[in-house]
């Protein structure tokens, strides 16, 4: 059964992975622009954070009426102009010219035709066309985190070092979402659109559906205990890491490591990633997801507790790095697996889209809340430390979740 699964998808799984991880290019680039945009423009380092916040608070306000659009619509149809939109917008980037208003904006626009391509179209893609090997084909999708994280740095360092900021933004956008374009023109096709669409058809005009896509009602899941509970531990820590995420170039270099080394240091983070991913996916195939995922999200505190003044060695940063890698790499992974276990895939792009909403909020206020507290405490310390507490709990919420219910495609009002 797995092997057939693989056969039929994974040209679906590298093109979704691929996607993934063009989203994920400016999050991973953006502490690498911190400084030389400081230099140039003198901006403080609430407002360069301010730029991923104003971009995850657009996706979270668009992200439920996407949900709707993938179930409505189709995966392709939406995936496609998402990423040449995409490309567009981060290659604009260079064209900042100091003005505080046009990098809000840039940002503005960035998160409003990013959201075509964050992890929900990729996600309700692979879950629909994937059963017994749910979790490897999730890992491997949103390893594309993983790899953005592990190229981004040392390339966009580069980039910057030998052609400027302006043409590093132009490179990233446009020559990243080229390959990413080719790839899912050729192969993302989602073999459950038509069943989604039909679906959605028929239940409009009062038709009977015969659907293999069981299980809970948006209205279900929006008030589902277990549901709520995946939500409160992934905001949480997603608010947490994400806020470490954004900040972890300068947090090394102010801790004295070169701009070389902290970049290829949080690409070591990057290809610890891939495995955390893709051995997550292993374990979550064969044991309880909950607990994989609750101690997987909840050993981030470890990488905040390392990084702290006082408690940071070189050799402990590096640890850090590997854990945070491992650890950071697999929330929207394991959401999307819990999400489809308790909700089922009857209306998972309207459900996880609601996670994915939340997610994105949460991303967008860690690294403004962190540059925020490095303003005026005058560094990192404080956020660490709650960093440390957080992860624990979100950890613990997810450890504690009950089992996956039966979903027999019956609604319950």
């Amino acid at each position: 059964m797995a092997a057939e699964e693989w056969r039929k998808g994974w040209r679906l799984v590298l093109a979704s992975s691929l996607g993934f991880s063009f989203f994920s290019v400016m999050m991973s680039a953006t502490g690498l622009f911190m400084e030389p945009l400081s230099q140039a423009f003198g901006w403080s380092r609430t407002l360069l954070s301010s730029g991923p916040s104003i971009a995850s608070a657009s996706q979270a306000l668009l992200g439920p009426f996407f949900g709707l659009l993938v179930d409505r619509c189709g995966t392709r149809r939406l995936a496609l102009p998402g990423v040449a939109l995409t490309m567009a917008a981060i290659a604009c980037f260079g064209l900042l010219d100091g003005s505080a208003a046009m990098w809000t904006g840039l940002w503005l626009c960035f998160g409003v035709v990013s959201v075509s391509i964050k992890s929900t179209g990729w996600t309700t893609a692979v879950v629909g066309n994937f059963a017994t090997s749910r979790g490897l084909a999730l890992a491997l999708t949103l390893g594309g985190t993983a790899v953005s994280q592990t190229l981004v740095p040392p390339i966009g360092n580069w980039l910057i070092t030998e052609l400027g900021w302006r043409a590093a933004f132009v490179w990233l956008g446009l020559g990243w979402g080229g390959i990413t374009l080719l790839f899912c023109a050729l192969f993302f096709h989602d073999q459950n659109d038509n069943a989604r669409v039909l679906a959605r058809s028929k239940r409009s005009e009062g038709e009977p559906i015969a659907s293999a896509l069981t299980g809970l009602t948006v209205k279900q899941a929006l008030r589902h205990s277990a549901l709520l509970r995946v939500a409160l531990s992934n905001f949480i820590v997603m608010l947490l890491t994400m806020g470490l995420s954004v900040h972890l170039f300068p947090i090394l270099t102010e801790a004295g490591v070169s701009r070389s080394s902290a970049a290829w240091l949080v690409a070591l983070g990057g290809i610890s990633a891939i495995i955390g991913k893709v051995l997550t996916g292993v374990l979550t195939d064969r044991f309880r997801p909950n607990w994989i995922g609750g101690i997987t999200l909840g050993i981030a505190a470890l990488v905040f507790l390392l990084l702290l003044d006082g408690v940071r060695t070189y050799p402990f940063i590096i640890i850090a790095m590997v854990v945070n890698g491992y650890a950071q790499g697999t929330k929207t992974q394991i959401t999307g697996y819990l999400t489809a276990g308790y909700a089922g895939m009857r209306n998972f792009g309207a459900v996880y889209s609601f996670m994915s909403a939340l997610m994105a909020l949460a991303a967008g206020l860690g690294p403004l809340i962190a540059g925020m507290i490095y303003d005026y405490s005058g560094g990192y310390g404080p956020f660490l430390v709650m960093g440390t507490i957080g992860c624990a709990i979100g950890g613990f919420i997810v450890l504690t979740l009950p089992d996956f219910p039966e979903h027999e495609g019956k609604s319950k009002a």
